[in-house]
């Protein structure tokens, strides 16, 4: 039986503030969130809260459902907290907070049975494509300094590679054609973080950008518009990626529908944990739309590989760049030959994804210590 979830929010501090516009973030607040069952064992999970009240969200509607169940009913479970109140808990900040009690649910299942998350799944974990998220912090980083890193990080294995927008259009351009330099024959995508508002402005951009080879383009208009996306994937040569941060009742049935994408986002963090996210993996098989999952490689590697897409991307923040600072705190990947990595460190569950005295280190809020 499970008892009383305990989270906590924690401020991960960036080396320097991360500037897409007027969205500026001078720190990734992370939430943290523990599920303990009557054995002993305990169940993690963690996210970027993306200045959401995940936290409280748990506290107020999620926890009380899961207490007192057992992890064997965890997709039960899952569907129940989602059904008491589909308004709150079929997107957004709501789903966030469900994804992150099923993980840990699932977590502490499979050491309950004291195995591995991907043994628990009935798979194994394999090595897979890795990708490095250059040019952080974006407004502080020049494109000299993207070339050094491209270079340093190509040198290390690595053959995948992504940069989000710079401070302006000219300067992510000159960013991206650093990086394609530094690594002629490297696979390069670019983030354009939900900057665009109109087809034409977007069209032109990704034509400007297309002699440089790009893999895709991704998050290019704010969340809500298919149609809009569907429009542009007809102006554009390069894949268009979509679906970071969304999920929701109609995705990615609405994305497919309209013909939007080449590949579908997968964030198992934000859009229903295993038992939410499997049925969005399954609508694109169905469908024959590619799908990836979106940064939280210590979840998506395990988890896809046991489901056997070992061919997905996954992707890693240079570490203490200001992608993702919580994740940085944890194991590290490391690059073999032709850019895969190595599986994680395979232990109960999803191994440790708790670096305690790192969290205390930042601005945080632990009321149960």
């Amino acid at each position: 039986a499970i008892q009383p979830s305990q989270w906590a929010p924690v401020q991960g501090q960036c080396p320097a503030p991360v500037i897409f516009g007027a969205w500026i973030m001078n720190y990734r607040d992370s939430v943290a969130v523990r599920l303990r069952t009557k054995s002993g064992h305990e169940g993690w999970a963690f996210t970027l809260t993306r200045d959401g009240a995940v936290a409280e969200q748990i506290r107020k509607s999620i926890a009380p459902v899961y207490v007192g169940t057992s992890v064997d009913d965890r997709e039960q479970t899952f569907r129940t907290a989602k059904g008491r109140t589909y308004g709150s808990h079929s997107a957004g900040v709501g789903l966030r907070a469900l994804s992150m009690c099923d993980l840990a649910a699932w977590d502490a299942a499979a050491k309950t049975a004291d195995k591995s998350i991907a043994e628990f799944l009935g798979g194994t974990a394999k090595p897979m494509p890795a990708s490095a998220i250059i040019g952080y912090p974006p407004a502080k980083m020049p494109p000299e300094k993207v070339k050094e890193q491209v270079a340093g990080l190509y040198a290390k294995g690595w053959r995948w590679f992504k940069a989000p927008m710079g401070a302006t259009l000219e300067i992510s351009e000159a960013r991206l054609r650093a990086a394609r330099e530094a690594a002629p024959d490297a696979w390069l995508g670019t983030d354009l973080v939900w900057m665009f508002r109109s087809v034409d402005d977007a069209a032109a951009y990704a034509n400007r950008i297309a002699d440089i080879n790009m893999g895709c383009i991704e998050d290019i208009f704010p969340p809500g518009n298919a149609v809009m996306l569907a429009e542009l994937r007809k102006r554009v040569p390069m894949p268009i990626w979509q679906g970071d941060e969304q999920g929701g009742s109609y995705y990615p049935e609405a994305l497919i529908m309209a013909g939007s994408v080449d590949r579908v986002r997968v964030d198992l963090t934000c859009m229903g944990g295993i038992t939410g996210g499997r049925q969005i993996i399954d609508e694109c098989l169905a469908a024959g739309v590619e799908f990836g999952p979106h940064m939280f490689a210590h979840v998506h590697s395990q988890v896809l590989s046991a489901w056997g897409f070992t061919d997905r991307m996954v992707e890693w923040g240079v570490e203490w760049t200001g992608v993702d600072p919580y994740a940085d705190s944890l194991e590290q990947p490391q690059i073999m030959e032709g850019g895969l990595m190595k599986p994680l460190t395979q232990g109960p569950g999803f191994g440790n994804l708790i670096n305690r005295e790192w969290a205390k280190s930042q601005p945080h809020q632990d009321p149960d210590h």
